[in-house]
This record gives C-alpha cells, sequence and structure tokens, in this order.
C-alpha cells in the first residue's frame, strides 16, 4: 500500500473516530454520572441527521442545517427526560434498558411516518463540496472539517469539565452523586443538563455524517454498537477516555479494513482476502474490546479521582 494510500485511510480512521467520540461523550457522561443506561442514544443521531437533512434540503443552508440541529436536539433531549425518561433514573438497569429499546422502536416507525422508508441525502453547498491539499494529498474538504470540528468539540468539552463549575459538579457527580446531592446540588437539574448535553452532541455527530451516510431510518443502532465498545476501551464517566479510545476504534476499524485484504492476499487467493480482510478488521475492535475487559475492566483511561 502507497504512503498516499495510508494517509488518506489514517485521515478517514481519524474522521470515523471524530463521529464516535461525540457519541460516546455525552453516553459515557449519562451512563457513568447519571448510572442510566440509554441504548435510544443512537435514536437521537439519527433524529439529527433528519432534522439536518429536512433543514437543509429546504433551506439550502448547512448553517441553518446545524442550527436547527443544536436547539432541535436540546429541545428533544429536554422533552424525553422530562416526559419520560427522568422516571427511569432511580429504576433498575434492566427497565432502563427495556424502555430505551422502546424508544428505538418508537424513533424508528416515527422516521418512516414521517420522512418514508427511503434515505434522504443530504448534500453539501459548494463551499464544502471542494478539496484540501493535506502533505501532497488531496482530501475532501468537508471530512477534514469534521476531524477540525470534531477537535474543537473535544476541546470545548476539556474546558467545559475542567475550566467551569458545571465541569466540577460533574466530575463531582462522577465520584459521588449521592453527597453532591447531599451538599444542595440540583442533582435532577444536573441530570438533565448531561442528557441534553449528551443528545446536542449525538445531534451534532448526525449531522455531519448526513451529507457522507445520508439520513436513514435505523442507522442508529449499528453506530451505537461501536459507541460502547469505545466506552468500554475509554472507561465509564471518562470524557478523556472516550476521546483516546474513539480515535483509537477509528483507526483500527478503517485502516484494519484496507490493510489486512492487502496482507491477506499473500496468503489466500485475491477473492477470499478481499472476503475475509474486513470481516477479521470488524472483528479487531470486539477483540481489542475483550482484552480490555479481561486485562483492565475499568477501561484504558478511567476517570481520574481526586
Amino acid at each position: 500500500m502507497s504512503a498516499t494510500l495510508l494517509l488518506v485511510q489514517a485521515l478517514n480512521g481519524l474522521q470515523l473516530g471524530i463521529l464516535l467520540f461525540l457519541l460516546a461523550a455525552g453516553l459515557t457522561l449519562v451512563f457513568g454520572i447519571m448510572n442510566f443506561i440509554n441504548l435510544a442514544h443512537g435514536s437521537l443521531y439519527m433524529m439529527g441527521a433528519f432534522i439536518a437533512a429536512t433543514v437543509f434540503r429546504h433551506t439550502g443552508s448547512f448553517l441553518l442545517a446545524a442550527a436547527a440541529v443544536v436547539a432541535g436536539m436540546a429541545l428533544l433531549g429536554l422533552l424525553l427526560d422530562r416526559i419520560a425518561l427522568a422516571r427511569l433514573y432511580p429504576r433498575e438497569h434492566l427497565d432502563q434498558v427495556l424502555a430505551t429499546f422502546g424508544f428505538i422502536l418508537f424513533f424508528n416507525e416515527l422516521t418512516r411516518i414521517i420522512w418514508g422508508p427511503a434515505p434522504i441525502s443530504m448534500g453539501l453547498p459548494s463551499w464544502l463540496s471542494g478539496t484540501i491539499d493535506l502533505l501532497g494529498v488531496t482530501y475532501p474538504l468537508y471530512r477534514f472539517l469534521i476531524i477540525v470540528a470534531g477537535l474543537a468539540v473535544a476541546a470545548g468539552c476539556y474546558v467545559l469539565i475542567h475550566r467551569t463549575r458545571l465541569g466540577m459538579l460533574i466530575r463531582a457527580g462522577s465520584t459521588d452523586r449521592m453527597m453532591v446531592g447531599a451538599l444542595g446540588v440540583n442533582i435532577a437539574r444536573l441530570n438533565t443538563l448531561l442528557f441534553v448535553l449528551g443528545a446536542v452532541l449525538a445531534g451534532v455527530a448526525g449531522l455531519m455524517a448526513g451529507p457522507i451516510l445520508s439520513a436513514q431510518t435505523g442507522m442508529g443502532e449499528p453506530i451505537l454498537i461501536l459507541t460502547l465498545v469505545v466506552i468500554v476501551i475509554g472507561g465509564i464517566g471518562s470524557v478523556r477516555g472516550a476521546f483516546l479510545a474513539a480515535l483509537m476504534v477509528g483507526l483500527i476499524d478503517t485502516l484494519g479494513r484496507a490493510l489486512l485484504p492487502a496482507l491477506l492476499r499473500a496468503m489466500l487467493s485475491p477473492a477470499a482476502a478481499n472476503a475475509a480482510g474486513p470481516a477479521i478488521a470488524s472483528m479487531l475492535i470486539y477483540i481489542v474490546m475483550a482484552l480490555v475487559l479481561a486485562l483492565r475492566p475499568q477501561g484504558l483511561f478511567p476517570v481520574r479521582h481526586g
């Protein structure tokens, strides 16, 4: 494989990792601090993609689509939290799993009713559809901007968690939420803020993925599985862990799919290598997760206490 193709695949892996981080950051905060298992997190990603595609098709403005996603997902997250999910926070994990699985079915049917079964392509404005030269390699401008925007969001999450009072409460809540409540902090309001933040991040991931994958019913379930893998590898409740593990998973998945078929051709026929390579690459991230669970169950980058 040429150095140029390797660099392109590494950038694609970084882009996938950034999208996974946007999903994993919100989900790991909700799970790590609120102790709430939200299987419908992928559905929020899907709703963000549909909102973005709809607004863009009617206005032609990517910026308006982005603003609509942030506002719409914040409102949707608030409504979900206040109407339904707040009652599930003190319940057992099995109740949370069953209820949020029901929301997956609900949102899938909702998108079919509103938008129909066919995928909705989003497209890009002319100012985002060009290319950029990176170290002598021509790379799509939009994919590069996904990486830049994701890194900016990661920096913003770091500042929020480590440099603000809300971040102090989030970190304290991840250590001992009962003590934080005893000190007079409104835990219900903190939970709502966390859930809304997670919904917005998931919606932004859907916005970014829309022009590449199109908005389609059921698109949230496959990426939810990868997101859960990221959380296990990085450490539950750790945004830093979610970021590093997401980049790791993105690079392993993308580079594995690109490199393994070429390596297997030395031992197998081209047809067999092309079939086995992507399958083995897909298994690699789960093998890594299994090794992490066996050797370091708390994750590679767990929350730092104290």
